[in-house]
C-alpha cells in the first residue's frame, strides 16, 4: 500500500438508480437544461447535471490512470436513497450496494465502496448495514447531512448510530441541501453554499448533542474539508464557554471532538488545506475529488496535496495512510 493514492470522495451511479428516480414519486425529477444537458431537478430547480462518467466505468478508470489515482471509494451522492418514500428505500439501497459489490468484484484492485443505508426504513437500516459490511464487504457507509429534512440527531436514528459505534464504522458525511432550501435556488447556491452550510450545521448539532462523545467508535469523514467547521471551531468553543445549552450534553470543548473527525480535501485551496492540516494534522485528512461532479476535480485532488509544503510522509498520510487506517474491511 505504500505510495498509493486513494480517493475517498467520488460518486458512481447506475442506470437502474437513475431509473428509480424516474419511476418513484418524489421531489426529484429529470429534465433538460437550457444547453440540452440531462439534469436532475429538485422542486423544479437544477440539482445536478448527468454526465457519461457517472455511469461509465472505463472512462472512470482512464481518468484515474491519467492522474495517478490507484483506488476510488465510490459512494452514492445526494439524494442517495432518500428521494424515495421509506417503504422503497431498502430496495434502492440493496440495488446500489449490490452494484458496488459487483463493480469491486470486477475491478478488485481499483475500487472500494461506501454503502447506502435506508435510514427511514426502521429495522431494514440495521439489516442492510450488516449485509453491506459483513456480506458484501463494503468499506463503510455514506450518510447525508440531513435525511429528508430531519437531523441525524433525531431519536429514530439513535439505534443505528449505537450499532455503528459498536462496529467501529467508517461514516462518510456528505452534504444535502438545507431543509429549507428556498434561499439557495438562484446562482446554483445550493451546491456552492448550501452544501457546506448544511454540513457545518449537521456537525455542530451532533457535537453539541453529544453524539461524538456517546459514539467515539464511529470514524466520521466530513466532506468538502468540513464545510465551515474548521473555520468556526473556535467560535463553537466560545459557544460552549458562553452558553449553558451548549454544555448540557458534552463536558469538553467542541474542538476536542471536532479534531477527532476526519476531513476530506475537496476544497483544493492550498491555504485552506494547510490551515486544516495545522489544526487537525495530516493523520485526520483524506484525499477526495468529488469526481465526476462539477465543483469537484480529479486533477486538483492530487495536485493540491502534492504541492503542499509539508513532508512527503505527511502527503502520503493524506493520499492513503489515513484512509487505510479508518476504512472497514481493508
Amino acid at each position: 500500500m505504500t505510495n498509493q493514492k486513494l480517493d475517498l470522495h467520488t460518486h458512481f451511479y447506475t442506470d437502474s438508480y437513475f431509473q428509480a428516480i424516474r419511476d418513484l414519486p418524489s421531489e426529484f425529477s429529470f429534465a433538460e437544461s437550457s444547453t440540452g444537458q440531462t439534469i436532475i431537478t429538485y422542486r423544479g430547480a437544477r440539482f445536478f447535471g448527468v454526465t457519461p462518467a457517472m455511469t461509465d466505468v472505463s472512462q472512470r478508470i482512464e481518468d484515474m490512470d491519467r492522474v495517478g489515482i490507484d483506488i476510488e471509494v465510490v459512494s452514492l451522492s445526494t439524494p442517495n436513497v432518500f428521494f424515495a418514500p421509506a417503504e422503497h428505500q431498502a430496495n434502492v439501497a440493496r440495488m446500489i450496494n449490490d452494484s458496488y459489490a459487483e463493480l469491486i468484484a470486477t475491478h478488485p484492485t481499483r475500487f472500494k465502496g461506501f454503502a447506502s443505508i435506508p435510514m427511514d426504513a426502521g429495522e431494514a437500516a440495521l439489516t442492510e448495514l450488516h449485509r453491506a459490511i459483513e456480506a458484501l464487504k463494503l468499506n463503510g457507509v455514506i450518510l447525508l447531512s440531513n435525511i429528508g429534512g430531519k437531523p441525524l440527531t433525531s431519536p429514530q436514528y439513535r439505534e443505528f448510530f449505537a450499532e455503528a459505534n459498536r462496529m467501529n464504522l467508517c461514516v462518510f458525511l456528505h452534504p444535502m441541501l438545507p431543509a429549507n432550501a428556498d434561499a439557495f435556488r438562484e446562482y446554483v447556491l445550493g451546491p456552492i453554499i448550501g452544501f457546506p452550510f448544511d454540513t457545518s450545521l449537521a456537525v455542530a448539532r451532533m457535537c453539541y448533542d453529544g453524539m461524538f462523545e456517546a459514539f467515539p467508535g464511529i470514524r466520521w469523514i466530513i466532506g468538502h474539508l468540513g464545510g465551515a467547521v474548521p473555520y468556526l471551531m473556535e467560535r463553537m468553543d466560545n459557544g460552549f464557554r458562553d452558553f449553558a445549552d451548549c454544555r448540557a450534553k458534552i463536558d469538553k470543548l467542541p474542538s476536542y471532538y471536532l479534531k477527532q473527525l476526519y476531513y476530506d480535501t475537496v476544497s483544493f485551496s492550498p491555504h485552506t488545506l494547510m490551515m486544516v492540516r495545522n489544526m487537525v494534522g495530516a493523520d485526520h485528512m483524506v484525499m477526495g475529488s468529488d469526481y465526476p461532479h462539477l465543483l469537484g476535480s480529479i486533477d486538483r485532488a492530487v495536485s493540491s496535496i502534492e504541492s503542499l509544503e509539508i513532508s512527503g510522509e505527511e502527503k502520503q498520510q493524506i493520499l492513503s495512510g489515513t484512509a487505510m487506517a479508518i476504512l472497514n474491511n481493508v
